[in-house]
């Protein structure tokens, strides 16, 4: 399990009513519960509201304030993108510097180096107590410009969540995705005067389904990891009856609804059809009690609290709503996003569960492709908003288990019964010789790799060196490495290290290989009373 920093925001309401107290609720080392007390200043307010007024859809409240970069006045043509750029990476670095300063930022620096000693990412869990300070893009926080936003880095796996939930119970282990795909409607009833956007539920029901048969049936160039069955109904508007018996009789692990939906009390509203509502509390008892790990909300103020007056009422949005009572994993959206924004983001994340990536790293990843595609200086990537039970570990999908080895049907590392013997020999003492069982072996820095190797360098699914005979493919048969990893493989040539990054090379025996710092020397041999993983 990835280590966790988890940092709570609180408004000190005994003192200064911009006092806040800010303190670390869980941390990987003994001395990293720290507190921090700041104020909040006049500048963060400032930076806030020049972001509202060119990324925001309805106005959000004046709350905190922090030291600013002056900015000049907005164009009048709205915000070229270079200015628009700036005030989002400026806001962003306000909030970050304001949450992670002294004792906070010392040990949120400790965690990450422990995380990175042990080849795992850290997760960051933001725990804002503040009704008032929820509405604020704390997906955009970045440490410094120029340095990556902490949502969008898989090195640190960023989400929201909250202590006071029900507690998690012991969760079904599962190995396939069964997704329930609920269209609702798609008006917005709650709106006065003007007509609301259809969105392309149609469309978003045919390539969901379609986008997890594909992810399904991996490519060969991803077989590292074992397929992921798939399975996903769709219900087209549904009545409140209907989708509650669909939730009971089937064991579904994940919920999509796409529709519209409007801020409440209890959780707010989703509108399932003309004649049928359901709201965050009636929907959090069917979830709970069905086991769904997973909740996915295209639905407008999914992520936002209901407000009274000029002010929020805590626990109120239906994100807030569904993890208090004990649902694993909630994802909504802060403001109002686009169809073809939605769906883009549902295809890449749904594609990334299906590869078996935890939840948090699964958002990250689709949120690194809105922001690829609609650009930095857009609000579209910040909006999805991933709340997660603080028990959570964030695995929908079992992985692997250590030392098993599951091949593909189509891979073209299927065993055949004459594959050559092989093994993976250490190049320093204590010297270790890993046989490469079955014509397979995976590396990486995380269980259910047949050779695990933990250090800088090394990705979660980094290597496969893998037999593929003449019946797999054209041309003679033989061993080959194929790289999946971030930073690459390297293979020792004519006594020059060669770069392998994605692709797969023959390899000949025998040869020098690379991963991360460990060198490691493949042959093709009979050896026998070898380590087997």
């Amino acid at each position: 399990m990835s280590p966790c920093f988890r940092v709570a925001i609180a408004r000190l309401t005994s003192a200064d009513p911009d006092h806040y107290a800010i303190w670390v609720v869980q941390a990987p080392h003994q001395a990293g519960h720290v507190h921090h007390d700041c104020l909040w200043t006049q500048d963060l307010t400032d930076a806030w509201e020049l972001w509202q007024s060119l990324f925001s859809l309805r106005r959000l409240p004046e709350v905190p304030r922090i030291p600013s970069v002056f900015l000049p006045p907005a164009p009048s043509n709205g915000g070229s993108p270079s200015y628009t750029s700036r005030a989002m990476q400026h806001l962003g670095v306000s909030l970050y510097q304001w949450a992670f300063s002294g004792p906070i930022q010392n040990s949120f620096a400790q965690s990450q180096g422990i995380a990175f000693g042990q080849g795992k990412p850290l997760r960051l869990r933001l725990e804002i107590r503040d009704p008032e300070l929820i509405a604020l893009p704390w997906e955009i926080m970045q440490p410094q410009p120029g340095m990556q936003t902490l949502s969008l880095s898989q090195q640190v796996l960023f989400s929201r969540t909250t202590s006071e939930v029900a507690p998690l119970p012991e969760l079904r282990s599962d190995q396939s995705l069964r997704i329930l795909l609920v269209l609702g409607q798609d008006a917005d009833v709650g709106s006065a005067g003007s007509e609301q956007a259809k969105l392309q539920l149609q469309q978003e029901a045919e390539a969901l389904p379609q986008l997890l048969e594909q992810s399904a049936a991996i490519a060969p160039m991803n077989s590292f990891v074992a397929p992921v069955p798939c399975e996903v109904k769709t219900l087209v508007q549904p009545s409140a009856a209907d989708l509650i018996e669909h939730l009971e009789t089937r064991r579904y692990n994940v919920l999509f609804y796409s529709g519209h939906g409007m801020p409440g009390a209890d959780g707010g509203l989703l509108f399932l059809r003309p004649d049928a509502t359901i709201n965050g509390t009636e929907l959090a008892q069917v979830l709970t009690r069905c086991q769904v790990k997973l909740a996915v909300f295209n639905a407008c103020w999914g992520a936002q609290p209901e407000r009274q007056g000029e002010e929020a009422i805590p626990r109120s949005s239906l994100a807030e709503v569904l993890i208090h009572h004990g649902v694993p994993a909630v994802l909504g959206m802060r403001d109002s996003i686009a169809d073809h924004e939605a769906l883009q983001f549902i295809q890449v994340f749904a594609k990334a569960l299906a590869e078996r990536s935890p939840i948090d790293e699964a958002v990250a990843i689709a949120r690194q492709n809105l922001l690829t595609l609609y650009g930095f200086n857009q609000s579209t990537w910040s909006l999805p908003v991933l709340y997660m039970h603080p028990e959570f570990d964030g695995e929908l999908v079992r992985p692997l288990t250590e030392g098993v080895t599951e091949i593909p049907d189509h891979s073209g590392s299927w065993i055949r019964p004459n594959t050559p013997p092989a093994v993976l020999r250490s190049l320093t003492p204590p010297v270790q010789t890993w046989r490469i069982d079955y014509g397979v072996m995976r590396v990486g820095n995380m269980e259910g790799n047949d050779l695990i190797l933990r250090g800088p360098g090394i990705s979660r699914r980094h290597a496969e060196i893998f037999y593929r005979d003449a019946a797999a493919a054209e041309g003679e048969p033989a061993y080959y490495l194929r790289d999946f990893s971030r930073y690459g493989s390297y293979y020792l040539n004519d006594n020059q290290w060669c770069l392998v990054h994605q692709r797969e090379v023959p390899l000949r025996s025998p040869t020098r290989l690379r991963f991360g710092n460990f060198q490691l020397e493949f042959v093709v041999d009979n050896l026998p009373n070898v380590n087997s993983g």
